[in-house]
């Protein structure tokens, strides 16, 4: 190894200081523009590869692969319509918290399953606090609701308790994820 004093010594060491500073700065520049892919994809799923490359001021063709390349490592996930509760029909949203007997695999496995194959259960996250589940569920009223509640989530095995909320409006909705901010140079 030559030392940092020697002429050589400062030259290698500035280069691979140098070549190190280069790989930062791309990767830099790869983190804004994933960044703002997302954030455009986020706004409107529906953009066209040309307007999205326009508006990250990338050409198309690299543009199309970042996009690729983030559906296929799973961060984009996929692409749905927005649709509005009230105009098809399911009004009535219902944040329902459920705790279960027993918290064995089996309980635990059963209970997700069954939630998971029903389209009024938007979500299911298992929680931390007084309750086990809580569900987001969208129905046409407090009927179907009733329905949903004797038919199918009693009947869970292992369902000790199940409390309700109904919301009376929207504050806020929104579908982006908070993406964090790429680091300034």
């Amino acid at each position: 190894m030559l030392p940092l004093t020697s002429a050589a010594g400062r030259r290698i060491y500035r280069s691979t200081s140098v070549r190190r500073n280069i790989l930062a700065s791309r990767d830099l520049i790869e983190e804004r523009l994933r960044y703002r892919i997302l954030t455009e994809l986020q706004r409107n799923g529906r953009l066209t590869n040309q307007e999205l490359a326009q508006r990250v001021n990338l050409s198309p063709s690299p543009c199309w692969r970042r996009v690729k390349d983030l559906e296929e490592s799973g961060v984009i996930r996929g692409y749905a319509a927005l649709l509005d509760p009230e105009k098809v029909g399911v009004p009535v949203c219902v944040f329902t918290l459920i705790n279960l007997e027993m918290h064995s695999s089996e309980s635990l496995e059963a209970f997700q399953e069954a939630v998971r194959i029903r389209p009024e259960i938007l979500e299911c996250y298992a929680i931390t606090g007084d309750a086990d589940f809580l569900l987001k569920i969208r129905v046409p009223d407090i009927r179907a609701y009733e329905r949903l509640l004797n038919d199918v989530i009693f009947r869970i095995p292992g369902v000790k308790h199940v409390k309700s909320s109904f919301t009376l409006r929207e504050v806020k909705y929104d579908t982006a994820l908070p993406l964090p901010r790429p680091a300034e140079a």
